[in-house]
């Protein structure tokens, strides 16, 4: 059963709001049918320290306003080089640029879904190309 409509929904709000921010490389993977802990994870990049910890502010108040609270916040002790939000029916993992690269979640959940983001949801605002761009193919890996 892949994601829920109420899952995807939380994932559109906390993506908008890490892009605000100038989040990078931001992806939605369905891992729903997978895992029974989660329906989604959002992951995305955040080049500082410091960005990082203002994604996570803001991405935790978006999806708080939106009715929904945090379970568990994992990883902001110390210099923030990867942060987990537990929002139940989603997973935020909010990541430095060479985390997201040496831990490459996409790779790990590569034979899951991506869902598709809205258009407004920009993974580099300004059209800057991320440094993560090419770094991720999935081309090996077809369609099913």
């Amino acid at each position: 059963m892949p994601a829920t409509a109420e899952s995807i929904d939380i994932t559109v709000v906390a993506a908008r709001a890490a892009s605000e921010l100038k989040a990078t490389s931001i992806v939605a993977i369905d891992v729903a049918d997978r895992i029974v802990l989660t329906d989604v994870f959002l992951v995305l990049s955040g080049s500082t320290e410091r960005q990082v910890r203002a994604i996570v502010d803001a991405v935790e108040e978006a999806v708080e306003k939106a009715g929904y609270r945090r379970l568990r916040r994992e990883g902001l002790e110390g210099e923030a080089h990867w942060v987990l939000l537990d929002f139940g029916d989603i997973m935020v993992h909010v990541q430095q640029d060479e985390d997201r690269e040496y831990y490459a979640l996409e790779k790990l959940w590569g034979d899951c879904p991506v869902i598709e983001l809205p258009a407004d949801i920009t993974a580099n605002p300004e059209g800057e190309a991320s440094p993560l761009l090419n770094y991720f193919d999935f081309s090996d890996l077809g369609n099913s």
